[in-house]
């Protein structure tokens, strides 16, 4: 899923300074689970830039509404009302979501409210890790399902890179080494012959580095 942390309060009042009526735009699906944008986030949000607005004397007017997807028109509908009745837009969506609702509604000032961080998943409660750069040519079946590209700090293909110690990263020590991870995962499913095969250079063109990237389904268009 995306994961994201809040900006802090003083970050959205500078942001949001020159504006009076505020509505804070939550979002109900991966912000909503990594704890950063959706409704209880929305809520606590809108009640501190309240506060700060009392005590800095910049008369705003919060209001507050969390829809289900702000990167799905059926969903931003939804927010039309409220949206033609503020001046702004504070979202609590990803990157995505934000320009998705800036698009929609190109008259009116959208601004981010988090810091959208990678794509990853819930190790523990309150902690997410990254899992995944979205390259746009996945390569888990060729390593047991534990990335190199995101997992390994030098983004080796063919490794190790001899460097790891007592089976952690030599540049991140706090890390494992995605390489004693991989023949440990290709070991444990019986693969382990997939390591005598050396991998070509990657090619990036699918990736960010060519641009951004649109993904069409011509079974699903009409």
């Amino acid at each position: 899923m995306i994961v994201a942390e809040r900006k802090t309060i003083p970050e959205m009042v500078e942001i949001l300074k020159r504006h009076k009526k505020i509505l804070v735009l939550g979002c109900g699906t991966c912000v909503t689970v990594c704890l950063a944008g959706g409704e209880r986030e929305v809520s606590i949000i809108a009640s501190a830039l309240r506060i700060a607005s009392k005590v800095q004397g910049l008369g705003f007017e919060v209001s507050e509404l969390t829809i289900e997807r702000q990167c799905d028109n059926i969903f931003i509908e939804q927010a039309a009302e409220a949206v033609e009745k503020c001046d702004a837009v504070l979202s609590t969506a990803c990157g995505a979501g934000v320009q998705a609702i800036a698009e929609r509604y190109p008259q009116k000032p959208v601004y981010a409210g988090l810091n959208t961080a990678f794509l990853g998943i819930l190790e523990e409660r309150g902690v997410w890790t990254e899992k995944c750069v979205a390259c746009g040519d996945c390569v888990l079946d060729k390593y047991g399902g534990v990335c190199p590209i995101t997992r390994c700090a030098k983004h080796m293909l063919n490794g190790p890179c001899g460097g790891s110690r007592e089976d952690h990263c030599e540049i991140r020590p706090d890390r494992p080494c995605a390489w004693q991870l991989i023949y440990k995962r290709l070991k444990d499913i019986g693969q382990i012959e997939r390591l005598e095969t050396i991998v070509e250079p990657k090619d990036w063109s699918s990736s960010l580095s060519g641009g951004p990237r649109v993904i069409i389904r011509e079974d699903h268009r009409v």
